[in-house]
């Protein structure tokens, strides 16, 4: 069994709180999609109920998130300070949670292909170490077999020429 370290299950464990909590917050109804800007000055979660809108806290705007970018620049919103889906959650550590919790995905499913890879390598070695042991079993049979047929025809020509002995461990005696 794998030891996870402690920081990954509990990034896990927020992870999974901050769903919820965005879950319940999206379960209750919204009104009627207004601009974001006319939620400027409001509150974090005024603008919030708009999950097209960003809330910065430092210049308590509530601006569209800009979708064209990958991360909202400096110039709208400081990442540390910038809050979208849920307002106890900065928008930086949000995006570090997603990248670890991605990264453990991701490396859980090398690990995982790593170990089925292993896995099958070796039930493949151990059917070719089997083949290799019965074809090495039937080359000593196949000698074994070959030597006694020799032997066979060496004492029949021993017993064709007067050569045999009674005792095979008696000197031969000149006649």
């Amino acid at each position: 069994m794998l030891g996870f370290p402690a920081a990954p299950v509990c990034a896990a464990a927020c992870f999974c709180a901050l769903l919820s909590a965005a879950g319940a917050q999206s379960a209750t109804p919204s009104p009627a999609p207004a601009s974001c800007s006319l939620k400027s000055n409001s509150s974090c979660a005024d603008c919030l109920q708009n999950v097209a809108c960003l809330w910065c806290i430092s210049t308590k705007q509530c601006v569209y998130y800009p979708v064209q970018n990958i991360l909202p620049p400096s110039s709208v919103c400081p990442l540390n300070e910038a809050r979208w889906g849920v307002c106890w959650v900065k928008f930086q550590i949000l995006i570090i949670t997603m990248s670890v919790l991605a990264g453990i995905i991701v490396l859980s499913v090398v690990v995982c292909c790593l170990c089925c890879c292993c896995k099958c390598e070796r039930i493949g070695n151990k059917r070719e170490d089997a083949q290799v042991e019965r074809q090495t079993r039937a080359r000593k049979a196949r000698q074994k077999a070959r030597r006694t047929e020799i032997q066979l025809r060496h004492d029949e020509i021993r017993q064709k020429y007067g050569l045999a002995k009674d005792n095979p461990y008696a000197r031969m005696d000149d006649h």
